[in-house]
């Protein structure tokens, strides 16, 4: 764990960090910045978390930094430093969160008695955080695993023509996705993906642009619609996309296709 000390005066701050017992507080490395704005260059190179600053400081003082500390959400606990015991200040401390506020000129064994205690808070704050990240991957590992077991109870064709029935009944939807057909069966979408490319030899995404070509082909040929018209039919608000689509898929452009079909027809003819 890290500390900047920031103190326009510079035989104060240098002071602190030759008579301060670090290691025994829990702390590595210290820095020293003897105003504010050197201090924000610090904090934006990264690796602070506590910061011991004095309040009084010519210019911007430490309780201004302090609100660029939590405008710019760094997570740095701050430990104020004054010479006052100035009850606003304490106000603005307690403010923004701050941990504790000393009272200077403070002994050595004071400053590591209050940097204990922060940085246990810190210690206790990232334990508490890496819980609750460990809790939400346990409970989404225990999701999916009720999801497949959901997913083997049902028998996989029937799962399959589920699906099959809910793409060729919503083409024109724009939202129709993976993740809409995993909400239909109530399935992991990933094991649905799974099991569908296994029946199927191809993916879920892959099949309903499949279909959804095969349906603007049928439309362009045979409903007299314009090609803008039927990319909206078959869930395409971007006609150039859809342009592009169409083309990856048969070899050409909705108006050359239907070109090539209408020649065909009159050469058999």
């Amino acid at each position: 764990m890290n500390v900047l000390i920031i103190n326009d005066e510079k035989w104060t701050a240098d002071m602190i960090r030759e008579d301060v017992s670090w290691e025994k507080c829990g702390i590595h490395k210290v820095f020293t910045a003897y105003d504010a704005a050197s201090a924000r260059e610090q904090i934006k190179q990264g690796d602070i978390q506590i910061l011991l600053c004095d309040i009084e400081m010519p210019g911007e003082n430490g309780i201004q930094l302090m609100h660029w500390v939590r405008e710019h959400e760094y997570e740095i606990e701050c430990i104020f430093l004054t010479c006052h015991a100035n009850f606003s200040y304490a106000q603005e401390a307690v403010k923004l969160n701050c941990l504790d506020y000393i009272l200077m000129p403070a002994r050595a064994e004071e400053i590591e008695h209050v940097l204990t205690k922060v940085v246990t808070n810190i210690q206790q704050k990232q334990a508490n955080r890496k819980l609750e990240q460990y809790g939400a991957r346990w409970i989404e590992n225990q999701k999916q695993e009720a999801y497949e077991i959901q997913g083997t109870k049902k028998n996989s064709e029937a799962v399959i023509q589920e699906c099959l029935r809910y793409i060729h009944n919503h083409l024109e939807d724009t939202e129709l996705s993976v993740n809409q057909l995993a909400d239909q069966c109530h399935m992991n979408a990933i094991y649905l993906n799974r099991i569908f490319r296994k029946e199927k030899e191809t993916s879920i995404g892959q099949y309903i642009i499949q279909e959804r070509m095969h349906l603007a082909a049928r439309l362009l040929l045979d409903s007299g619609l314009t090609a803008h018209t039927v990319a909206e039919k078959v869930g395409y608000l971007n006609y150039p996309y859809f342009s592009t689509a169409f083309k990856k898929f048969y070899g050409c452009s909705p108006q050359k296709y239907v070109e090539r079909q209408e020649d065909s027809h009159e050469n058999k003819d």
